[in-house]
């Protein structure tokens, strides 16, 4: 359990779910989470664990998928395991195909799996494939995997908990235009489809999430001793809005800097180049 600095606790406040209400809310519901290896779709499986559900786990790493099925089946869960690289065309339909024949269908879909990417444009100048796999996993991935399976929803009046980032509602950044053009571009997709599914019967939830302490943030020094939420906390989130079916979670300063990013988007974009020349000398 990640212990919170007196700045991440006012930063991301506990979040109190009553799990009585999740436990019948979620009684006998499938529940797909990908990306579910490490990270956020690892705690989310563990706290989920104690449910009787059937989880249906997708990550590329079958090893580790296989060791946290023995630990969750220790508990109420049942679980399916499903070993694939959503970014490949065989292995995604070999998933689709799963999906299609599963009894009782799908509840919930917890979009997860993502890839980040900080790299300045002159260290990508000869990485085009940067961008085509931040693409390929975190906008067409998601986007083919729905498109499949929202009969299967419909049926069942599921919900979709699509794992986005502030950085998708904010000002772009320097060095992480490959993955903030790919979350912000299934971000988009998902809001303008979001009306469509509503009327079939469809949730849609977007949870917006800041700096998470997973796997996915180790390569970047700079993150190292910034302010992060844990997976734990995130896990719990994302659990509370299958009980309340939210629209959206985003944290409670996020506000502020919308409206930042809105009234002083012209002082930024003068004084950023400013900024990168100093840091280059």
């Amino acid at each position: 359990m990640q212990k919170y600095s007196l700045l991440e606790k006012l930063l991301f406040p506990s979040t109190k779910l009553n799990k009585n209400k999740l436990r019948s809310k979620l009684q006998g519901k499938t529940i797909l989470i990908t990306g579910a290896s490490s990270g956020i779709g690892e705690a989310l499986a563990l706290f989920l664990a104690e449910f009787e559900v059937h989880m249906i786990l997708v990550a590329r790493r079958e090893a580790k998928l296989l060791s946290l099925k023995k630990v969750i089946e220790k508990q109420a869960a049942k679980v399916s395991i499903f070993p694939a690289d959503l970014r490949n065309e065989e292995e995604m339909e070999e998933l689709l195909a799963f999906l299609r024949q599963l009894p009782q269908g799908i509840d919930i879909i917890v979009s997860n799996a993502g890839k980040s990417i900080r790299r300045s444009i002159n260290d990508s100048l000869d990485r085009y494939h940067d961008f085509t796999r931040t693409m390929a996993i975190n906008y067409f991935a998601p986007v083919r995997l729905l498109l499949s399976v929202i009969p299967l929803l419909e049926k069942n009046q599921g919900q979709v908990i699509n794992i986005s980032s502030v950085n998708a509602l904010l000002i772009p950044t320097p060095k992480w235009a490959a993955y903030q053009a790919s979350k912000s571009a299934f971000d988009t997709w998902f809001r303008s489809v979001a009306p469509e599914l509503n009327v079939m019967g469809i949730t849609t939830t977007s949870i917006y999430l800041p700096l998470v302490k997973t796997p996915m943030i180790l390569p970047t020094k700079a993150y190292q001793n910034a302010p992060a939420m844990s997976a734990s906390q995130v896990a719990t989130i994302i659990s509370k809005t299958m009980i309340t079916q939210q629209k959206k979670y985003r944290p409670w300063w996020l506000f502020f800097g919308e409206v930042a990013s809105l009234f002083f988007r012209g002082i930024w974009e003068l004084s950023i180049p400013f900024i990168l020349k100093r840091r280059r000398k």
